[in-house]
């Protein structure tokens, strides 16, 4: 069974009522399945309400997140 990072996402989501998601325009890089490299200009991190970033709750992949949560992207409550 492959390592699903979003996967992952979901299940400590699932135990947190309430976050928020900011994007964060700093240049990142993520592996894939077949180990290459692929550099984004931003990222995406998951934040509690009190403000406290969750922690392993960093993606750079939006579409990919909303898919994994049964959501729209345009449901997803992302702060500037």
């Amino acid at each position: 069974m492959s390592f699903n990072h979003y996967a992952k996402i979901k299940r400590i989501l699932d135990r947190h009522e309430n976050w928020y998601i900011k994007r964060i325009n700093e240049p990142t890089t993520a592996k894939n399945f077949k180990g290459e490299t692929r550099h984004f200009d931003h990222y995406y991190r998951v934040y509690s309400v009190d403000g406290r970033r969750i922690p392993y709750c960093k993606f750079q992949q939006l579409d990919r997140f909303a898919a994994i949560m049964n959501l729209p992207e345009d449901a997803l409550p992302i702060v500037d």
